[in-house]
């Protein structure tokens, strides 16, 4: 009964047990499921955070996306607009140059119109005055017409006097006009190369051109040395102006003594002698004599060292003592205030320079030269023209003749017997003429304008005359009833041959003629 009770109660025991067991495993699933679902509610808000996060990441990932693309559309849209933009600028300006381009070919078409109609026009006054041309050579061939049936009429001598007259005029006419064809095409030739040969002979020289003057100053180192000079009762200056032939010019001028004269080479010789007694201070007439006889020692040899050296530098040699004295002497002459010897130096290499151009005897024309004026030392001791002078002492000293012709012919007084001569000529003219070589007195200055001046007026049909250019050129204004066109050339060679023969003068006068033909009607 016991083991039934205990079996009892260990059913009821074991009902129990199961049954709180099983309550409290169910309370243990339960809480089991609770942690489960919680867990579960955890993991599933954790899940959906994170698709969430997930989702908003890609949302924004795609924004991004759609931004960049929609930047990268904007921009290619705006490079492809750009493009377009520019090809249509392009366009624009490819349109504008082509309205440029037609407009100028609108304003030459506009202007070949206007010089078609103009050249039409003057087509048409041509033609209409060539139709009047026309009638005044029918006019012209009937008044011939009428004249030769008059000659037919006239006598046999008048007939041939007429016809002779017409000839003659024709013949002067043909002449005139072939003389001047010949002459402007000769002066083509000639002048270019006359040009080029003086021009390249004057750029391989540069000569001074210096002005001499009739007195020469001398200083004094104090003004009482005036008193000195003058010497007691002016003897001292009596007696040194008659050994040298000077006069001695004592004025109120500070510590100056003048020496005038016209022969330099005394000049010169009373100046070195003056200035001798000065640096001395012994001054007395037997003192004054024994300076002034060695000065002129020492002027004679400077005056043949002058010489040499001048024939030297020139060029030319072999020549006559004599000859190289006055080739010193040359140093203190002077005309139109050039001085001789300058001026015969640069002739010898102007001449010889153009004589080399033109393949001549280059020594010869700078012994004609450098000779051309040896006359101008003697004019003052001597009678007659330098030119005469020259041709004398060079045939005395046994000159070659092309030389002494040199001599002769440089003023045309005698016929050029050679180029060279010729050349001489031409290197003096250039020596004497250029600006400021030569000083001219205005007396004979404007003797010379009024000679040039009465010769252009004297012929007939010669309204006026003006001399212009310092007398270098002459206009000569003609009346056009009096002196046609045939005429001109004649008139003006006339004229410039008279003007070489009647008148002295450096360098060459242009004569110019002209003509003016003048149509005059009144507006009313």
């Amino acid at each position: 009964m016991l083991a039934a009770v205990g079996l009892i109660l260990v059913v009821v025991a074991s009902a129990v047990f199961l049954y709180i067991g099983s309550r409290a495993g169910r309370k243990s699933e339960i809480a089991r499921q609770l942690q489960a679902k919680a867990t579960a509610e955890e993991t599933a808000k954790r899940i959906l955070d994170d698709a969430a996060r997930d989702s908003e990441s890609l949302r924004k990932t795609a924004l991004l996306s759609g931004k960049e693309e929609l930047i990268h559309l904007r921009e290619e849209w705006e490079l492809e607009a750009r493009k377009r933009r520019e090809e249509i600028e392009a366009e624009e300006r490819r349109v504008q140059e082509r309205e440029g381009l037609l407009n100028r070919k609108y304003d030459l078409l506009e202007q070949r119109e206007r010089e078609t109609t103009s050249r039409t026009t003057d087509i048409t006054r041509r033609q209409e005055a060539l139709a009047s041309r026309e009638q005044e050579l029918d006019k012209l061939l009937a008044d011939e017409r009428r004249r030769l049936e008059q000659l037919a009429g006239l006598s046999a001598q008048e007939a041939k006097a007429e016809l002779v007259q017409r000839l003659a005029d024709e013949a002067q006419a043909d002449a005139a006009n072939r003389i001047r064809d010949i002459r402007e095409s000769a002066k083509r030739n000639a002048d270019r190369e006359a040009k080029k040969i003086i021009a390249l002979a004057i750029q391989r020289i540069a000569a001074e051109q210096t002005a001499e003057t009739t007195v020469s100053a001398v200083a004094l180192p104090n003004d009482e040395m005036k008193g000195r000079i003058i010497g007691r009762e002016g003897r001292n200056i009596r007696a040194f102006e008659l050994a040298t032939g000077v006069d001695v010019i004592i004025d109120d001028t500070p510590d100056t003594v003048v020496v005038s004269c016209f022969d330099p080479v005394r000049r010169e010789v009373a100046r070195l002698s003056l200035e001798k007694l000065v640096a001395d201070g012994r001054i007395h007439p037997g003192r004054i004599e024994e300076v002034v006889a060695k000065s002129r020692e020492e002027v004679d040899i400077g005056i043949i060292d002058t010489g040499e050296r001048a024939a030297y530098a020139s060029g030319v040699h072999g020549l006559h003592q004599e000859i190289i004295r006055l080739i010193g002497r040359m140093r203190w002459r002077t005309s139109y205030g050039q001085n001789i010897l300058n001026h015969s130096q640069e002739v010898a290499w102007l001449a010889g320079i153009m004589a080399a151009e033109l393949g001549l005897d280059v020594a010869m024309a700078r012994r004609g030269a450098l000779l051309h004026d040896i006359g101008k030392v003697l004019t003052h001791e001597h009678e007659g023209t330098h030119v005469q002078l020259g041709v004398e002492v060079a045939t005395r000293y046994g000159e070659h003749p092309l030389v002494i012709n040199c001599i002769a012919a440089h003023h045309d007084d005698v016929p050029h017997e050679s180029e060279i001569s010729v050349l001489v000529q031409a290197a003096d003219a250039i020596s004497g003429s250029r600006p400021g070589a030569r000083r001219e007195a205005f007396e004979t200055y404007v003797k010379r304008l009024e000679g040039l001046e009465r010769i252009a007026s004297s012929y007939r049909g010669v309204e006026k005359v003006f001399a212009i250019q310092a007398g270098r050129e002459v206009r000569v204004i003609v009346t056009p009833d009096d002196v046609n066109d045939a005429r001109m050339t004649t008139l003006s060679e006339e004229i410039a041959r008279r003007i070489e023969a009647e008148l002295q003068y450096p360098g060459q006068i242009k004569v110019v003629l002209i003509r003016e033909t003048r149509a005059v009607d009144f507006a009313r």
